[in-house]
């Protein structure tokens, strides 16, 4: 069984609604839930902003609820809903429990005692009003200290016994328990998965990020059986569908795709869970601008050091004639923000193989892959291994006089600006950088040979040009909204164009022929 404890305000987040909706439509009849109603909040009695019929609200998504109207001391009342809670297989349970926040305290059923401390002698008031000696600190009754020890035999049992169960299934299952203590127990990855990362050529033509994504997260998928995920109502523009499994629903609960519906907080605090819980690498995947909808599940993926991929599509302007509300612009700075948060925009489809590869490793961090709608060339200098390194020269010229950098989408424009401007006799290197934070990692002497002393870099992304002056001299970017339009328009009505690239190009060249270059990646490792 699963509990949950729980207040007012919890039910007041909008994920609450979200999360507990998807619990009735899965009939998750192990999901227990004790309310502690008690009509207290930070600002002051519930009857400021929240008056609905909870328990209502929790029968409509498909819930039983029941009540204890005395949590204060009825405990074979609360002992005896749990019990009934269990006895529900079909249902999540909410137990609605009255009580009155700060019993026993003269402060009590009021909001002085929800943040605050009770004070010395308010202290000793509350360990009178329970029959404690109101003069001692930090004690542990000997009737308490028995009671929680013979929880400690009680656990040794139960281990014994699970040991005793799992070792006739390992006779029995021998197979599935291997996997079982790999995944679970281990934590590891199978042996031989990186041999299931499909890699391309120029010659598989041009391929949306997001389609060579699928083909990615299938092949990992089938070489990975603990990787389960789903989409908030866009598989069909994600492309995130397991091939090899079904849905999860109540029904078919092996399926290893889930439909999270259009509810992108739950859809992330539940990959959350999985990771927590262990043996699972969850993903989930909307659009790249709808994560703002989902950042506090997203902040704690990295906080907590859980393994969970977000599979985010039609990730800047180039998504075309959806127009401004949306087309990110500065999604992608804020998800760079986060710390042990990793975030990929791969140039082309070996760099999305890359992507998941750089990703499957790193076992204590979260990533996100940001993924193009519009076609991008298989380029011919592009490396699956290489994006382990967050940067890397996609082409290389001899003696550059100028560095093109970019990610995703725009790389491929940046490489047909380098062939012109190489063409009219200023060699320039292309340098992709799938992931900011890989080539922050990286030794200074690498990043030195990336971006060579005295050549002028200019950086372009369809998105904040923010963040991009630790890397680049000049930033080609987005400083507004986009347009409605198609992705070609788009990307001409705002410079992007591998023409104007060329002739910004040829402008910084000038600029900096009679001045010294900072080199960039000359900084102090203090």
């Amino acid at each position: 069984y699963t509990y949950v404890i729980c207040g007012d305000g919890c039910l007041q987040e909008g994920v609450s609604s979200e999360a507990s909706s998807l619990a009735g439509h899965w009939k998750l009849g192990k999901l227990i839930v004790l309310y502690d109603d008690n009509n207290i909040t930070i600002d002051g009695p519930t009857t400021l902003s929240f008056t609905e019929d909870v328990a209502k609200r929790y029968e409509a998504y498909g819930w039983q609820v029941l009540h204890v109207e005395n949590g204060n001391t009825d405990f074979s009342g609360i002992e005896k809903a749990v019990n009934e809670a269990r006895a529900c297989t079909d249902k999540p349970t909410l137990i609605k429990i009255t009580t009155i926040i700060g019993y026993g305290s003269t402060k009590q059923n009021t909001h002085d005692v929800h943040g605050a401390p009770l004070g010395a002698e308010d202290l000793k008031h509350t360990k009178k009003f329970f029959g404690f000696d109101p003069e001692e600190s930090f004690v542990v009754p000997d009737d308490v200290k028995e009671a929680m020890l013979t929880c400690v035999e009680k656990g040794a049992e139960a281990e014994e016994q699970w040991n005793k169960v799992f070792a006739a299934y390992k006779e029995t299952n021998p197979d599935k328990a291997a996997q079982f203590e790999r995944a679970v127990i281990r934590g590891d990855l199978p042996d031989g998965w990186e041999n299931s990362l499909p890699s391309f050529t120029p010659e598989n033509g041009s391929i949306a990020s997001r389609n060579s994504s699928a083909t990615v997260l299938n092949a990992i998928a089938n070489a990975i059986p603990e990787i389960v995920g789903g989409s908030a109502d866009l598989t069909p523009s994600n492309k995130t569908q397991i091939k090899a499994s079904h849905d999860y629903q109540a029904e078919t609960p092996e399926g290893r795709y889930v439909r999270y519906g259009i509810r992108e907080h739950a859809m992330s605090s539940i990959c959350n869970g999985m990771a927590a819980y262990g043996g699972i690498i969850p993903y989930c995947a909307t659009f790249l601008n709808f994560a703002g909808y989902a950042l506090g599940a997203i902040r704690l993926s990295a906080l907590s050091k859980f393994q969970v991929f977000y599979v985010m599509t039609h990730d800047s302007i180039g998504l075309g004639e959806d127009g401004p509300t949306h087309q990110p612009v500065g999604m992608l700075l804020s998800c760079r923000s986060i710390p042990n948060f990793y975030v990929f925009r791969p140039a082309d489809a070996n760099e999305v193989s890359g992507s998941y590869k750089s990703a499957l490793k790193m076992r204590n961090s979260s990533s996100l892959f940001a993924l193009s709608r519009q076609d991008l060339p298989c380029l011919a200098g592009s490396s699956v291994d290489a994006v382990e390194k967050g940067a890397y020269q996609v082409v290389t010229a001899d003696d550059p006089q100028l560095v093109f950098c970019g990610t995703g989408s725009e790389v491929s424009i940046l490489v047909e600006a380098a062939e012109m401007l190489t063409g009219e006799g200023i060699p320039t290197t292309v340098v992709s950088m799938p992931c900011w934070k890989l080539f922050d990692k990286q030794s200074a002497e690498y990043k030195k040979s990336v971006f060579p002393k005295g050549v002028p870099v200019m950086s372009l992304e369809a998105a904040s040009k923010e963040g991009w002056a630790k890397y680049s001299h000049y930033q080609m970017g987005m400083d507004r909204f986009g347009k409605s339009a198609p992705y070609l328009k788009v990307y001409e009505y705002f410079g992007f164009t591998a023409e104007n690239m060329a002739k910004k190009g040829k402008g910084l060249v000038k600029f900096y022929a009679e001045k010294e270059v900072p080199w960039l990646m000359d900084m102090p490792e203090l």
